[in-house]
């Protein structure tokens, strides 16, 4: 048999354990378990966010590791984890509205591809798509005020002055921050950049499900490899590629750190944009208020083009290292929430 003749039969030697569905799962062990494994993601990946928040609108690029030493040296070790109430405290909640979003659509959209007569394959792509497309509007109702809100306190510093036009006002929480905010710039500030957070997420989801199928490549290619093998005159006499749930989730949390990198890299300027939208004052874009076309014309002002990419370091990393945590321990909850464990063997 050649290679060719076993790429061709791929599909039916590789036995990927069954996906778990929305109708599977304990519902309450499904979210509180996926808030405790969640929120400790968050904090691991924090302190990554707020270089990048701190990059994004500094007055000049400033090395990220000389921006971590900074805030440590001048702030203490705290200031990274400025805000990180006010954003756990709206993860949980964007995180479960999230998951609700994203297994519904994906059952539903899946079920009704199939029945359209698309290949099974082609119906998983579009489910993946349309679920990471919907889910993620979804959580920007709850997200984007907590966005606002925690990159607020994330770049209201002590004795640095790489910050530049930051809000003057001083907040002591997240509830007097939003306080604030509203009393300021009503409840419309809450929701400065929500239309650039809901136009990166057909660019950010439909990557990140298109990307996902890149496993089905790596899949293949596996089983080329124990293909070729077997055709050398391997004594094992493999013949099917049975993979266990350790060995999907690595694969899978592969594709996804390819996704996020990629993602990082195409949506930087619109992240730029929409982050010194909701953190600089009024006094950078006039008395009107802060709007798009000056945010931008300000930065590149400063810092011409290259400074849409400020803090894409610390982004590509945190995206990458988000989308791979996101994802194995999205799969690895779903197993563990399982109400028939049967069905992992």
């Amino acid at each position: 048999m050649n290679l060719c003749a076993a790429e061709d039969e791929s599909e039916q030697e590789i036995h990927i354990p069954a996906d778990i569905g929305w109708e599977m799962l304990d519902k309450w062990k499904f979210f509180f378990v996926g808030a405790v494994l969640f929120s400790g993601v968050s904090a691991t990946l924090y302190p990554v966010v707020v270089l990048k928040t701190r990059q994004q609108v500094a007055q000049s690029q400033v090395p990220c590791v000389k921006t971590a030493f900074g805030i440590v040296r001048h702030e203490g070790f705290r200031a990274l984890y400025r805000g990180f109430g006010t954003f756990l405290m709206g993860t949980i909640p964007a995180r479960a509205l999230y998951m609700a979003a994203l297994e519904l659509t994906k059952s539903n959209v899946g079920t009704a591809t199939i029945r359209l007569g698309f290949p099974e394959g082609t119906a998983g792509a579009i489910a993946n798509a349309a679920a990471g497309l919907s889910a993620a509007m979804a959580a920007q109702l709850v997200w984007t005020p907590i966005d606002v809100v925690s990159q607020r306190l994330m770049v209201q510093g002590g004795g640095l002055n790489w910050v530049s036009n930051a809000s003057t006002c001083k907040y002591s929480n997240g509830i007097d921050a939003f306080r604030k905010i509203v009393r300021t710039d009503g409840p419309r500030g809450l929701y400065r950049g929500f239309g650039i957070s809901i136009l990166t997420c057909p660019i950010k989801r439909g990557l990140v499900g298109f990307l996902l199928c890149a496993q089905r490549t790596v899949w293949g290619g596996m089983r080329c490899y124990f293909y070729k093998k077997d055709e050398d005159g391997n004594e094992s006499g493999i013949n099917a590629l049975r993979p266990d749930s350790k060995t999907v989730m690595a694969v899978q949390g592969v594709c996804a750190a390819m996704a996020g990198g990629v993602s990082a890299l195409i949506t930087m300027p619109l992240d730029t944009i929409k982050t010194r939208l909701q953190v600089l004052d009024r006094e950078e874009n006039g008395r009107r208020g802060p709007t798009i076309g000056q945010t931008i014309r300000n930065l590149v002002r400063g810092g011409g083009w290259t400074a849409c990419y400020r803090g894409l370091g610390p982004r590509w990393a945190s995206m990458s290292l988000s989308a791979t945590a996101m994802i194995t321990t999205f799969e690895f909850l779903k197993r563990l929430s399982a109400k028939n464990h049967e069905i992992l063997q």
